[in-house]
Protein backbone atom coordinates (compact mmCIF):
# COMPACT_ATOMS: atom_id res chain seq x y z
CA UNK A 1 0.00 0.00 0.00
CA UNK A 2 1.31 3.48 -0.81
CA UNK A 3 2.37 5.71 2.06
CA UNK A 4 0.29 8.56 0.58
CA UNK A 5 -2.89 6.50 0.32
CA UNK A 6 -5.51 7.43 2.91
CA UNK A 7 -6.30 4.82 5.54
CA UNK A 8 -9.78 3.43 6.09
CA UNK A 9 -10.02 5.62 9.21
CA UNK A 10 -9.19 8.75 7.16
CA UNK A 11 -11.80 7.83 4.54
CA UNK A 12 -14.41 7.10 7.21
CA UNK A 13 -13.73 10.46 8.89
CA UNK A 14 -14.04 12.28 5.58
CA UNK A 15 -17.26 10.45 4.70
CA UNK A 16 -18.90 11.10 8.04
CA UNK A 17 -18.44 14.87 7.74
CA UNK A 18 -19.41 15.16 4.09
CA UNK A 19 -23.04 15.76 3.13
CA UNK A 20 -23.80 13.19 0.42
CA UNK A 21 -26.36 15.41 -1.25
CA UNK A 22 -23.76 18.15 -1.80
CA UNK A 23 -21.53 15.68 -3.64
CA UNK A 24 -24.56 14.57 -5.65
CA UNK A 25 -25.45 18.16 -6.64
CA UNK A 26 -21.83 18.83 -7.61
CA UNK A 27 -21.83 15.66 -9.73
CA UNK A 28 -25.08 16.54 -11.47
CA UNK A 29 -23.85 20.06 -12.25
CA UNK A 30 -20.55 18.68 -13.58
CA UNK A 31 -22.44 16.25 -15.84
CA UNK A 32 -24.69 19.07 -17.14
CA UNK A 33 -21.69 21.32 -17.87
CA UNK A 34 -19.82 18.37 -19.41
CA UNK A 35 -22.73 17.54 -21.72
CA UNK A 36 -23.06 21.21 -22.70
CA UNK A 37 -19.33 21.48 -23.44
CA UNK A 38 -19.32 18.31 -25.54
CA UNK A 39 -22.60 19.07 -27.38
CA UNK A 40 -22.17 22.83 -27.94
CA UNK A 41 -18.60 23.71 -26.94
CA UNK A 42 -18.33 27.18 -28.42
CA UNK A 43 -21.66 28.45 -27.09
CA UNK A 44 -21.00 26.96 -23.64
CA UNK A 45 -17.50 28.44 -23.44
CA UNK A 46 -18.89 31.80 -24.57
CA UNK A 47 -21.38 31.85 -21.69
CA UNK A 48 -18.92 30.45 -19.13
CA UNK A 49 -16.41 33.19 -20.02
CA UNK A 50 -19.21 35.78 -19.84
CA UNK A 51 -20.13 34.50 -16.35
CA UNK A 52 -16.44 34.71 -15.43
CA UNK A 53 -16.42 38.36 -16.56
CA UNK A 54 -19.48 39.15 -14.46
CA UNK A 55 -17.87 37.35 -11.51
CA UNK A 56 -14.63 39.33 -11.87
CA UNK A 57 -16.53 42.62 -12.16
CA UNK A 58 -18.64 41.99 -9.06
CA UNK A 59 -15.67 40.51 -7.19
CA UNK A 60 -13.62 43.63 -7.95
CA UNK A 61 -16.35 45.87 -6.61
CA UNK A 62 -16.63 43.80 -3.42
CA UNK A 63 -12.85 43.83 -3.01
CA UNK A 64 -12.86 47.64 -3.09
CA UNK A 65 -15.88 47.83 -0.77
CA UNK A 66 -14.13 45.53 1.70
CA UNK A 67 -11.55 48.29 2.23
CA UNK A 68 -14.14 50.13 4.33
CA UNK A 69 -13.84 47.55 7.11
CA UNK A 70 -10.43 45.96 6.48
CA UNK A 71 -7.48 48.07 5.38
CA UNK A 72 -4.91 45.26 5.53
CA UNK A 73 -3.01 44.80 2.28
CA UNK A 74 -4.46 48.09 1.05
CA UNK A 75 -2.28 48.32 -2.05
CA UNK A 76 -2.94 44.77 -3.19
CA UNK A 77 -6.68 45.04 -2.61
CA UNK A 78 -6.90 48.26 -4.62
CA UNK A 79 -4.80 46.75 -7.41
CA UNK A 80 -6.76 43.48 -7.53
CA UNK A 81 -10.10 45.27 -7.28
CA UNK A 82 -9.32 47.60 -10.17
CA UNK A 83 -7.81 44.82 -12.34
CA UNK A 84 -10.85 42.61 -11.67
CA UNK A 85 -13.26 45.39 -12.59
CA UNK A 86 -11.35 46.22 -15.78
CA UNK A 87 -11.12 42.54 -16.80
CA UNK A 88 -14.82 42.06 -16.03
CA UNK A 89 -15.83 45.10 -18.09
CA UNK A 90 -13.61 43.97 -20.99
CA UNK A 91 -15.16 40.50 -21.01
CA UNK A 92 -18.72 41.80 -20.66
CA UNK A 93 -18.18 44.41 -23.39
CA UNK A 94 -16.38 42.07 -25.83
CA UNK A 95 -17.48 38.55 -24.89
CA UNK A 96 -16.65 36.92 -28.24
CA UNK A 97 -13.07 38.22 -28.39
CA UNK A 98 -12.67 37.57 -24.68
CA UNK A 99 -13.66 33.93 -25.10
CA UNK A 100 -10.88 33.38 -27.61
CA UNK A 101 -8.32 35.34 -25.61
CA UNK A 102 -9.15 33.74 -22.24
CA UNK A 103 -9.00 30.23 -23.74
CA UNK A 104 -5.71 31.00 -25.49
CA UNK A 105 -4.20 32.40 -22.27
CA UNK A 106 -5.36 29.28 -20.39
CA UNK A 107 -3.72 27.07 -23.02
CA UNK A 108 -0.49 29.08 -22.84
CA UNK A 109 -0.45 28.79 -19.03
CA UNK A 110 -1.00 25.03 -19.25
CA UNK A 111 1.78 24.84 -21.85
CA UNK A 112 4.26 26.62 -19.57
CA UNK A 113 3.11 24.48 -16.66
CA UNK A 114 3.63 21.32 -18.74
CA UNK A 115 7.19 22.35 -19.60
CA UNK A 116 7.91 23.19 -15.97
CA UNK A 117 6.56 19.82 -14.81
CA UNK A 118 8.56 18.09 -17.54
CA UNK A 119 11.80 19.74 -16.45
CA UNK A 120 11.06 18.80 -12.84
CA UNK A 121 10.39 15.19 -13.85
CA UNK A 122 13.66 15.09 -15.81
CA UNK A 123 15.59 16.28 -12.74
CA UNK A 124 13.76 13.70 -10.65
CA UNK A 125 14.60 11.00 -13.20
CA UNK A 126 18.28 11.96 -13.20
CA UNK A 127 18.43 12.08 -9.41
CA UNK A 128 16.60 8.79 -8.78
CA UNK A 129 17.65 6.98 -11.98
CA UNK A 130 13.97 6.56 -12.82
CA UNK A 131 13.29 5.94 -16.51
CA UNK A 132 9.52 6.28 -16.02
CA UNK A 133 9.86 9.79 -14.62
CA UNK A 134 12.20 10.63 -17.49
CA UNK A 135 9.69 9.48 -20.10
CA UNK A 136 6.91 11.42 -18.36
CA UNK A 137 9.16 14.48 -18.26
CA UNK A 138 9.91 14.30 -21.97
CA UNK A 139 6.23 13.77 -22.83
CA UNK A 140 5.23 16.67 -20.59
CA UNK A 141 7.76 18.98 -22.27
CA UNK A 142 6.57 17.91 -25.73
CA UNK A 143 2.94 18.45 -24.68
CA UNK A 144 3.76 21.91 -23.29
CA UNK A 145 5.66 22.90 -26.43
CA UNK A 146 2.80 21.78 -28.69
CA UNK A 147 0.39 23.91 -26.65
CA UNK A 148 2.72 26.92 -26.89
CA UNK A 149 3.25 26.49 -30.63
CA UNK A 150 -0.46 25.99 -31.42
CA UNK A 151 -2.39 27.81 -28.67
CA UNK A 152 -5.44 28.65 -30.78
CA UNK A 153 -5.84 25.12 -32.12
CA UNK A 154 -5.53 23.80 -28.57
CA UNK A 155 -8.04 26.43 -27.38
CA UNK A 156 -10.56 25.12 -29.91
CA UNK A 157 -10.11 21.54 -28.63
CA UNK A 158 -10.04 22.56 -24.95
CA UNK A 159 -13.84 22.74 -24.44
CA UNK A 160 -14.25 19.11 -25.54
CA UNK A 161 -11.43 17.98 -23.27
CA UNK A 162 -12.87 19.91 -20.32
CA UNK A 163 -16.33 18.53 -21.17
CA UNK A 164 -15.12 14.93 -21.14
CA UNK A 165 -13.26 15.50 -17.86
CA UNK A 166 -16.37 17.14 -16.37
CA UNK A 167 -18.52 14.19 -17.45
CA UNK A 168 -16.13 11.65 -15.91
CA UNK A 169 -15.76 13.70 -12.70
CA UNK A 170 -19.52 14.27 -12.47
CA UNK A 171 -20.42 10.61 -12.94
CA UNK A 172 -17.75 9.67 -10.40
CA UNK A 173 -19.12 12.21 -7.90
CA UNK A 174 -22.65 10.88 -8.35
CA UNK A 175 -21.47 7.32 -7.69
CA UNK A 176 -19.43 8.45 -4.67
CA UNK A 177 -22.40 10.41 -3.29
CA UNK A 178 -24.49 7.25 -3.10
CA UNK A 179 -21.60 5.36 -1.50
CA UNK A 180 -21.26 8.18 1.06
CA UNK A 181 -25.02 8.07 1.72
CA UNK A 182 -24.85 4.30 2.23
CA UNK A 183 -21.77 4.59 4.50
CA UNK A 184 -23.46 7.32 6.57
CA UNK A 185 -26.61 5.24 6.90
CA UNK A 186 -24.56 2.28 8.19
CA UNK A 187 -22.93 4.35 10.94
Amino acid sequence: MSENAPSKIDVAAAISGMPWWLVLIWGILAVIIGIALVATPLVTIFYLILILGIYWFIGGIFTLISLISDRSNLGWKIFLGIISIIAGIAIITYPLYSSVIVLAVMVICVGFFGILIGITKLFEAAKNRDAGAGVLGILSIIFGMILLIYPYAAAIILPWIIGIIALIAGISAIIVSFKVKKAQAET
